[in-house]
């Protein structure tokens, strides 16, 4: 097959689905928007009520785990990368979270609010990435983090 690289500009679930291994319930990001390549892009969680952690964390004030904050910005990130690495034609193997620096968190999420994570590359080197995100609802920061991955290559 002979077809040229196409940028991709946006990704909805299913085509999320081919990038990462990720699955229900720890799949963390509905859709990918504004997608620069591997340099930058903007992944979306619509958190709701019904989501198993709620169960636990915390019953009487249900709010949504701040590392699961952290896991959809790599899982965003590393999401972007594979793609660039897809339209280079080379599918990754694997994709593994190996970093996590600078993180705060700001504010509670709770359901029914829509995360954005906001992601921009810091740098590349051969098969590792590093990330600088922004956890947005509302468009106010409620986490952010320095990120980075590596992907194995076949």
């Amino acid at each position: 097959m002979s077809e040229a690289p196409i940028t991709l500009q946006t990704a909805d679930i299913m085509q999320i689905l081919d990038l990462l291994p990720h699955r229900y319930p720890f799949l963390l990001v509905d859709r990918i928007v504004e997608i620069d390549g591997d340099n930058s892009c903007i992944g979306i969680k619509n958190v709701t009520f019904n989501e198993p952690q709620f169960t636990g964390h915390f019953p009487s004030r249900p709010i949504f785990p701040g590392v699961y904050l952290i896991e959809g910005m790599a899982q965003t990130a590393g999401a972007i990368c594979v793609a660039s690495k897809i339209a280079q034609q080379a599918k990754p193997k694997q994709v593994f979270f190996m970093t996590i620096d600078k993180v705060k968190f700001r504010k509670p999420v709770e359901p029914g609010d829509r995360v954005e994570f906001h992601m921009r590359k810091l740098n590349n080197r051969r098969n590792m990435w590093w990330y600088r995100g922004e956890a947005k609802v509302d468009g106010n920061i409620v986490c952010e983090a320095e990120v980075s991955a590596m992907l194995v290559m076949d």
